[in-house]
């Protein structure tokens, strides 16, 4: 029965949200700690998040070749692609961020400020992004759209700000803090992005459109 093939779907998509955002989290909180100890757990998380991508579209077509699914069910399984995707590129970005602290540290004595700013948004709009598909609850969506604009204030913010310095002492006072900082906020604002994705499939799921805020 269909019900049997959606149940694990949605079991994948569970454990797939719970690994990316464990992953994200362990790397945010890699950058601010200063340490690589999470180095080789996050690549491992990474890898198994694209392993299960490739097992949610092999299920998705399954199930929509065998039961050929109408209405809620259909725009579920073909949400579940999408998102399964999105889940996969937060475990990338997690690993992006954890690799540019082992590549530029130490980062001790960088400011770290804007970039522990945005993260917490980030963080934010992740779980709230994760709720709002754990419940099938499009009415969470809408706090989520709100908080992109304020991570894409910040992001602009803080790139005129490097540039400023630049302007001011006419080279990079310290090319591995601004460098490290500009790549993670860029990543950041990806992730940001990837939570308004499945922000979108929760409102596709539960309406038939995608998204309310354009």
């Amino acid at each position: 029965m269909i019900d049997l093939g959606l149940n694990k779907l949605s079991s994948i998509i569970g454990d797939m949200s719970n690994i990316a955002t464990d992953s994200v989290i362990k790397a945010i909180d890699a950058y601010k700690e200063d340490s690589q100890k999470a180095t080789k757990e996050i690549f491992e998380s990474s890898a198994k998040l694209r392993f299960l991508q490739d097992e949610v579209s092999e299920l998705t077509i399954e199930l929509i070749a065998r039961f050929q699914p109408v209405a809620t069910d259909l725009r579920y399984i073909k949400s579940c692609m999408e998102i399964s995707y999105g889940f996969s590129r937060l475990g990338r970005y997690a690993y992006d961020i954890i690799d540019a602290v082992d590549i530029f540290g130490p980062l001790k004595l960088c400011n770290k400020s804007s970039v522990i700013l945005m993260s917490e948004t980030v963080l934010d709009m992740m779980n709230t992004g994760v709720s709002a598909l754990r419940l099938l609850d499009n009415s969470l969506t809408n706090k989520i759209y709100e908080k992109e604009n304020v991570v894409d204030i910040l992001y602009r913010k803080s790139l005129r700000d490097f540039a400023k310095i630049v302007n001011l002492n006419n080279e990079y006072p310290d090319n591995r803090c601004n460098i490290s900082s500009t790549l993670i906020l860029k990543y950041l604002e990806r992730i940001s992005d990837h939570a308004c994705y499945i922000a979108d499939c929760v409102n596709y799921i539960k309406t038939g459109q995608s998204s309310p805020r354009r």
